[in-house]
């Protein structure tokens, strides 16, 4: 184990490297597609063959010189507050593994800028993509969501416990108070889900359990029993809707289910509900729990190694799937000791597949949609890939080192 932790530890080391070099801004899966003309052409593509076919052409196109396209087309590097609350947290992990101080500051720096940083328009605190991206409406630039605020409370709640200091507390009792104007659909007396954004209605299951999982443990933390009330009700619409076969549809119902599973959202899934058992000790999250590790762990991974885009489907190898999987399967190894070999298996393939000489990861492995021949998209995807494996690899560390 120690020449395997070695490997973990030089890669982490190459890649915090490139990050001083770098710096936080970056480019991102989505920047690009926020371009007016691109999601022009992507909404045609919706409803004639024409544009359908250009869009695929042009989708290609970005992935196989992803930055060469956004130098072209004028996309600029952003700082990301999801990446910042995921480079926080990853920094305090490590000060806690190494006691070096300049994780510390490395912690105390992004959590500076996200005290800058936050949507100024609401009475409480949510922090947003710096792009527009569209769902079942256009989201624009600078709309606070649950997913982004929840990374960053994490962080927030992670220098709380690190420091005891009563702002970072603060914070995350804030970070509660946006999480609760999210919209709520009322599926019974006893199941709510909640909604992405302020800004419209939809039933997503990580998402939920995201807002759940930080409801419950702050609530906890500050004797706020509506929020555990709250966060529990969310809980229960998820683990209501997961499939006999123990997955998870990215959808829940009233939504129209597109059987879509995928890797990382599974994941992501799986790792909240393994926090809410912490916090609950709910035996039917335990059993959700195992049942659905049980699916993920023999569906998502070639030879418990390569991560899968889907049960069916091997590309997109996507670096989010190998960080996330990294990330979810060190927590869950507490539970599932078993876990941490495959971590440690796909930690390697990920490092000897996907990472730069330079330090950085790539977006990934897809598979040509015009000549089906597999290709790598080498480009730093500063939120979806490096924030993400800087996360991923201190929490492997972390764990193994059983810190």
């Amino acid at each position: 184990m120690s020449k395997e932790i070695e490997k973990i530890e030089k890669s982490l080391s190459k890649l915090l490297e490139w990050l001083e070099l770098n710096g936080y801004a970056g480019y991102d899966p989505y920047d690009i597609k926020a371009l007016p003309f691109v999601r022009k052409i992507t909404a045609l593509g919706n409803k004639n063959i024409f544009f359908e076919a250009l869009r695929e052409v042009l989708f290609e196109l970005f992935l196989m010189f992803p930055n060469a396209s956004r130098k072209l087309l004028g996309v600029r590097p952003q700082v990301n507050a999801k990446a910042m609350g995921l480079f926080a947290r990853a920094f305090v992990d490590l000060y806690s593994v190494y006691n070096d101080s300049k994780y510390l500051t490395k912690a105390l720096e992004t959590i500076d800028w996200l005290d800058a940083n936050y949507n100024k328009n609401y009475k409480v605190k949510g922090w947003s993509y710096p792009f527009d991206w569209q769902a079942k409406v256009l989201i624009p630039a600078g709309t606070p969501n649950g997913i982004v605020t929840t990374a960053v409370g994490d962080a927030y709640w992670a220098m709380y416990k690190l420091t005891g200091e009563d702002k970072y507390l603060n914070t995350c009792k804030d970070v509660c108070e946006f999480l609760l104007i999210l919209p709520q659909d009322e599926i019974s007396d006893e199941q709510i889900c909640f909604s992405y954004t302020p800004v419209f209605v939809n039933h997503v299951h990580n998402l939920n359990l995201f807002v759940a999982e930080f409801l419950i443990r702050v609530g906890k933390e500050t004797g706020r029993k509506d929020w555990v009330e709250t966060g529990n009700k969310a809980v229960n619409y998820t683990i209501a809707n997961q499939e006999e076969d123990g997955s998870f549809d990215y959808d829940g119902p009233p939504e129209k289910l597109r059987g879509f599973k995928d890797n990382y959202h599974t994941a992501f899934v799986l790792r909240k509900l393994y926090d809410i058992y912490k916090l609950t000790d709910r035996e039917d999250v335990k059993q959700s729990l195992v049942k659905g590790y049980n699916f993920y762990i023999n569906n998502f991974f070639e030879e418990e190694r390569v991560p899968k885009f889907t049960p069916l489907r091997k590309y997109r190898i996507d670096i989010h799937s190998s960080a996330e999987s990294i990330n979810c399967l060190s927590e869950l190894s507490d539970l599932f000791p078993q876990a941490l070999e495959i971590t440690f298996n796909v930690a390697d393939w990920t490092i000897e597949n996907l990472q730069d000489e330079e330090g950085y990861f790539y977006h990934g492995i897809f598979k040509s949609r015009i000549t089906g021949k597999p290709f790598v998209s080498k480009i730093a995807y500063i939120r979806w890939g490096e924030a993400w494996m800087l996360k991923g690899l201190s929490n492997l560390i972390k764990k193994s080192k059983k810190v």
